[in-house]
C-alpha cells in the first residue's frame, strides 16, 4: 500500500518555496500555492510546483516560505487560520521568528496562543543559489543538503513545546527532499549559520566590493581563485539586509574575531621585515590550512586529500562531456571538478580531482585516448 502523502500549503513562491513544491509534487504530494506576488505564483505555477490555493481546501501541512522580516507574522497567521494544520518555516534566521512567536503567545490581547505554537517547527534548509526567484527553482535543490530542525522550546524551562508529531512530519517531509535532517535550538542555529553561511556572503562582499574600480587589464588576469571567492556576490542585496539584520549579534560577534586578524595582519605587512614577521604570515596562513581541513567532505565524511591532474580541451560544444565519457570508461571517479578558460586562447582547462592512487593511472590512459593532460 502506498505510502500517505500530505496535502500541503506552501506560502511563498520564491525560490526556495517553489523548489519545495516542485519536490514534493515529485514526491506524490499534493501542492497549493500561495504569494503576495500574483507574477510569482503564476510562475511557480507554470514550473509544476503547485496550483493556486483556495482559502476553502483544508491542508494537512503549512510551509512559510516568506521573507525573513515578515516570517514570524506569517507563521502566526498560519496557525490562526489553519488550526489543524502543521507549520513550519524556512527561515534562515530561527531564533528571532522563535522569540516574537513566543511573545505573542504570552500576550492575552494577541490570538496567537501556546497551543497554536505547539503545532509550528522551524526549519532551515541549507540549500539554496546565487538565483533567486522561482525560475530558479529545482526540485532536486535539497538533495544531500543539511536541513535544520528546530522545534520550540520554552526558554524559561527548556521543555520542548512542539508537539512530536509535528516534529516529525516536518522531519519526514525533509528527509523526502533528499536533505539530511540535524535538529538543534534556535540559538545554536542562528550561532552556526553566523560563521558558516553569513560570514562568508560579507567576506564574499567584501571582496567583490574592492573590483568595482579594478583596471581592466587587472581583472582579465584573474582565474579559478577570485571567481571562487566571489561567487556568492551575486546575492540579493534586499535578502541579506534582513538576514544580516535579524542574526546581527552573532554576525558581530565573529566579525570582532575577523577584525583582530585583518589589524595584525595590516600590522604585518606594514614592515613585513621586522622580526617575526615572516613567522606572523605564515601562522594566519597556517591557521587558515587547519579552519579548512575541518570543513567536512563528501556526503559528511572526513575531509580527504585529493590528487589533480588537467585536462585542455578545445571551446566548443561537447568537449567537457567528451572528457568525462573517456574517465568513465577508464573506471576512476571524478570526486571534484574546476573549469578555467585560457585567457586569450581558445582553449579551457578542466581541472580533475582523483583519488591520488589512481591520477597516474588516469593521466596514461586519457593520454593514451588523445588528450593532453598535466600533472598538478
Amino acid at each position: 500500500m502506498a505510502e500517505a502523502r500530505e496535502t500541503v500549503l506552501v506560502r511563498g513562491t520564491g525560490l526556495l518555496g517553489t523548489s519545495i513544491g516542485l519536490g514534493l509534487r515529485a514526491a506524490g504530494h499534493e501542492v497549493w500555492l500561495s504569494d503576495p506576488s500574483p507574477t510569482a505564483q503564476r510562475i511557480a505555477e507554470d514550473v509544476g510546483a503547485g496550483v493556486s490555493w483556495s482559502p476553502e481546501k483544508d491542508v494537512e501541512l503549512v510551509v512559510v516560505a516568506s521573507p525573513p522580516e515578515v516570517t514570524a507574522q506569517e507563521v502566526a497567521h498560519a496557525l490562526q487560520n489553519h488550526p489543524h494544520s502543521v507549520v513550519m518555516d524556512i527561515a534562515s534566521v530561527k531564533a528571532a521568528v522563535l522569540k516574537d512567536l513566543l511573545d505573542w503567545a504570552d500576550d492575552p490581547q494577541h490570538a496567537l496562543s501556546r497551543e497554536g505554537i505547539r503545532r509550528y517547527v522551524g526549519t532551515h534548509p541549507m540549500a539554496g543559489r546565487e538565483k533567486s526567484g522561482p525560475v530558479a527553482a529545482r526540485g532536486e535543490l535539497f538533495t544531500s543538503m543539511p536541513w535544520v530542525i528546530c522545534p520550540v522550546v520554552d526558554p524559561h524551562t527548556q521543555e520542548q513545546l512542539t508537539q512530536r508529531e509535528a516534529v516529525d512530519t516536518v522531519t519526514a517531509l525533509a528527509r523526502r527532499l533528499g536533505a539530511s535532517a540535524h535538529q538543534m535550538s534556535a540559538v545554536k542555529h542562528d550561532q552556526s549559520v553566523a560563521l558558516i553561511s553569513h560570514l562568508p556572503q560579507i567576506a564574499a562582499s567584501l571582496v567583490a566590493s574592492r573590483l568595482q574600480e579594478a583596471e581592466p587589464g587587472a581583472l582579465a588576469l584573474s582565474g579559478n581563485g577570485l571567481r571562487d571567492v566571489t561567487r556568492i556576490a551575486a546575492s540579493d542585496p534586499n535578502l541579506w539586509v534582513q538576514i544580516l539584520s535579524a542574526n546581527s549579534a552573532p554576525v558581530v560577534e565573529i566579525l570582532y574575531g575577523v577584525r583582530e586578524d585583518v589589524e595584525r595582519l595590516i600590522s604585518t605587512l606594514e614592515d613585513p621585515a621586522a622580526p617575526g614577521g615572516h613567522a606572523d604570515i605564515a601562522q594566519l596562513i597556517a591557521e587558515g590550512n587547519s579552519g579548512v581541513a575541518r570543513v567536512p567532505g563528501k556526503h559528511g565524511a572526513p575531509p580527504q586529500s585529493f590528487s589533480q591532474l588537467t585536462v585542455i580541451v578545445d571551446d566548443r560544444p561537447g568537449q567537457i562531456a567528451a572528457v568525462l565519457n573517456d574517465v568513465a570508461e577508464v573506471g576512476v571517479n571524478v570526486e571534484d571538478l574546476h573549469m578555467e578558460h585560457s585567457a586569450g586562447h581558445q582553449v579551457g582547462m578542466v581541472e580533475l580531482s582523483v583519488l591520488p592512487a589512481r591520477r597516474n593511472e588516469l593521466a596514461e590512459a586519457l593520454t593514451t585516448m588523445g588528450w593532453k593532460v598535466v600533472l598538478s
